[in-house]
């Protein structure tokens, strides 16, 4: 695996693509919950939005199918866990894993957002 070419290949900003149901509620929720701004978005009537908080970036696809899965669908980081889930608490967003210090060197929780897409949210603690 050590002599493979890519390994000269340094990887940038990776965004992971949500489906949702309905793009202008998941907007609402990423914008109104979490602070995600829309940067771009495309169609008409718009079927994709990228969106973005500090270096975060996510990107929302329409897919009125979607049916969530029981796996997380990515993993943030955020400055201040304590903060974040009691913001998300009080917005009544469903937590489906409790927030505690995890045997991985993080305090974290897990969330779904209105579409039952599962994020991983965590604050790296120091060893």
């Amino acid at each position: 695996m050590g002599s493979s070419p890519v390994h000269t290949i340094t990887f940038g900003r990776v965004a992971p693509c949500l489906p949702v149901r309905d793009i202008q509620a998941a907007f609402a929720f990423y914008s109104g919950v979490l602070g995600f701004q829309k940067v771009f978005e495309n169609g008409d009537p718009v079927g994709f939005m990228v969106l973005k908080k500090d270096a975060a970036e996510i990107h929302l696809s329409q897919n009125r199918a979607h049916v969530a899965t029981t796996v997380n669908v990515f993993h943030m980081l955020v400055s201040d866990i304590d903060a974040f889930h009691a913001i998300c608490e009080a917005a009544g967003v469903r937590i489906i894993k409790a927030l505690k210090d995890r045997d991985f060197g993080q305090r974290a929780f897990v969330l779904a957002d209105p579409d039952g897409n599962r994020i991983d949210v965590g604050e790296l603690r120091p060893a």
